[in-house]
């Protein structure tokens, strides 16, 4: 499986935004030769080996969250607003919430290679969003998932958003789920 580059360059921003150079130096010293030569060319356009993402994460948990993945939910909404007030801006049109929870199956399509997200409302401003037969998984990705979604439906107005993630792969389920509503 592989991932865009943005994903990839959304996590080296907040880093070097949130924790300064010095904390993204550390980070790239834990890694590889091979991985830090790639890291170092990241472009948005382009499809990276979705392991490599993974073993960023790992190193970023390592030096600069405490070992703690919660981060990733703080780097989620981050990309969000980088990546939804620059290159997939048009995802926020029109400006509603539910209208862009529909769309939940193009937008996985701009960022992952393999794999399906679903959106199914439950009401006029809740509902479940389900990733299916992604060939890889991880806890951060899921928690940058739910940042990313919080952060996006609260730039078209939603309040009170709330997400809980009900089923992960990473912890031995068939597939992931997120539980989301907003007022």
């Amino acid at each position: 499986m592989q991932v865009k580059g943005n994903i990839l360059r959304a996590r080296i921003a907040f880093v070097k935004e949130r924790f300064g150079e010095a904390a993204w130096d550390r980070v790239v010293r834990t890694m590889t030769p091979s991985d830090q030569e790639q890291l170092s060319g990241v472009v948005n356009v382009g499809w990276y080996p979705f392991d490599l993402g993974r073993r960023l994460d790992d190193a970023i948990v390592g030096i600069v969250g405490g070992g703690r993945t919660t981060v990733f939910e703080e780097m989620g909404r981050a990309s969000a607003r980088e990546n939804l007030t620059s290159v997939h801006s048009s995802f926020l049109e029109p400006r509603d919430p539910a209208v862009f929870m529909q769309k939940a199956a193009m937008i996985y399509r701009f960022y992952y290679d393999t794999g399906r997200r679903t959106w199914e409302a439950t009401g006029p401003s809740s509902g479940m969003l389900t990733t299916y037969d992604a060939d890889t998984h991880s806890v951060a990705d899921c928690a940058t998932v739910v940042g990313w979604y919080k952060e996006a439906l609260a730039m078209l107005g939603a309040r009170d958003v709330v997400i809980v993630e009900e089923a992960c792969r990473a912890r031995g389920n068939e597939f992931c789920r997120y539980v989301v509503s907003w007022s």
